[in-house]
């Protein structure tokens, strides 16, 4: 397996009204997952986990060295989830090394796991993140988290 594991786990909406948009996804019938509320909320779809977080707070951690790119940030991120906390600096360093720029260092988070965020060559924001709750098949699906 390389240090970067090929798996996309989580997508994370930044919010602008957290409220509307938590009402609009249980409207189509999409399960939340219960430790949902309007600080963060979560929907696993087929394997994917569709998060929303406050914009403010996803783009402090986000969005706060890299310069915007033309258009500025949309407020979405994609998460790739490793296994284990010491391998977020792992593939963060691999990710970095295959050109991606670094956003936010890697840190233990206040939910706490630990995840750092990089920029593609055209500036989509993703994060490497490890959380104790996720668990995944045998294939790298996100089968739970939480």
């Amino acid at each position: 397996m390389s240090a970067v594991p090929p798996r996309l786990s989580v997508v994370t909406l930044g919010a602008r009204d957290m409220g509307l948009l938590r009402s609009f996804y249980r409207g189509l019938g999409w399960p939340e997952l219960p430790t949902s509320d309007d600080g963060w909320s979560a929907f696993l779809l087929g394997g994917v986990l569709l998060a929303l977080f406050p914009l403010p707070e996803l783009a402090a951690e986000a969005a706060s060295d890299v310069p915007e790119p033309a258009g500025g940030w949309s407020g979405v991120t994609l998460a790739c989830n490793v296994d284990s906390r010491a391998e977020v600096d792992t593939a963060f360093a691999a990710a970095v090394a295959a050109g991606a720029t670094v956003v936010a260092e890697p840190t233990d988070r206040p939910w706490g796991g630990r995840s750092g965020y990089l920029a593609d060559p055209e500036g989509n924001r993703w994060e490497i993140a490890w959380a104790g709750t996720a668990v995944f098949d045998e294939r790298g699906a996100l089968v739970s988290f939480g």
